[in-house]
């Protein structure tokens, strides 16, 4: 509830069953939002849904699917309200090799990080735009700003989404929409305890969504946290490929 209005704020989240999705459904719904909170997993999201009664709903969705995502928030706007704010963080993440490339893995992960955020947009932003108002915010990653070993396919994907989301910004902007780009530095979830490497400023998926609504209240384009990977990638980024090069290719493994 918006307490200068009296009325109710509506959220859609993708991505929700999980790590960072999952913590910001949470953290919206204890600020009194709405959650609308989407996800392949409906068992997943009926747990999520009974953590905050009333507050958080759960409605299944594979994004990769662009006809089910455009029937979901049909279905979203029809139950609980238009949306005001939608925020994209359903993703995948899986290393890569010169070795044992993958090109189909590649495409997969594409699929889902690329193209199933542009199934979300796509199913907002008409009704957005419609309306003049609303907030879309995109979890890309500081992966995205520079091509680092082992991290090629998924990096791939959230360059495409910082480019997509730079491209979009002005456009939305015109038609009375907030578009904000997200890009974390290594959160604790389930995605990164596949690593096994040292991931320096790594912090919780808690600390992750105080950020992101901190953020989102901010309504500046760019949400990048913590501070200190976000310096360090974007020093690394600003380098010349001679000098960046050098420093990436110390972080190749023995084969």
């Amino acid at each position: 509830m918006d307490r200068q209005t009296g009325t109710r704020k509506i959220a859609w989240l993708t991505g929700a069953s999980s790590g960072i999705g999952r913590a910001v459904a949470l953290k919206l719904a204890d600020n009194g939002w709405q959650v609308a909170a989407s996800a392949r997993s409906a068992d997943k999201l009926s747990t999520l849904a009974a953590e905050r009664p009333g507050l958080i709903h759960a409605y299944p969705v594979d994004v990769t699917d662009g006809q089910g995502v455009k029937n979901a928030v049909k279905t979203i706007e029809q139950t609980l309200g238009p949306i005001d704010l939608a925020l994209f963080s359903a993703g995948s993440y899986k290393r890569e090799s010169a070795r044992e490339f993958d090109a189909e893995a590649l495409a997969e992960m594409a699929n889902l990080n690329v193209t199933g955020t542009g199934n979300s947009l796509q199913a907002v932003m008409e009704p957005m735009i419609a309306r003049q108002a609303g907030q879309i915010a995109v979890i890309a990653s500081v992966a995205g700003y520079l091509g680092l070993p082992g991290g090629g396919f998924y990096g791939a994907t959230k360059a495409a989404l910082i480019n997509l989301c730079e491209a979009l910004r002005p456009q939305l902007e015109r038609e009375g929409v907030t578009l904000q780009l997200i890009s974390p530095g290594f959160v604790d979830t389930p995605l990164t305890k596949k690593n096994d490497f040292p991931m320096p400023f790594l912090i919780s998926q808690e600390k992750a969504a105080d950020a992101i609504v901190a953020g989102l209240s901010s309504r500046r384009f760019e949400i990048v946290f913590p501070w200190q990977m976000a310096v360090l990638m974007k020093l690394l980024q600003a380098l010349p490929y001679a000098l960046s090069l050098a420093m990436t290719r110390r972080m190749l493994r023995k084969q």
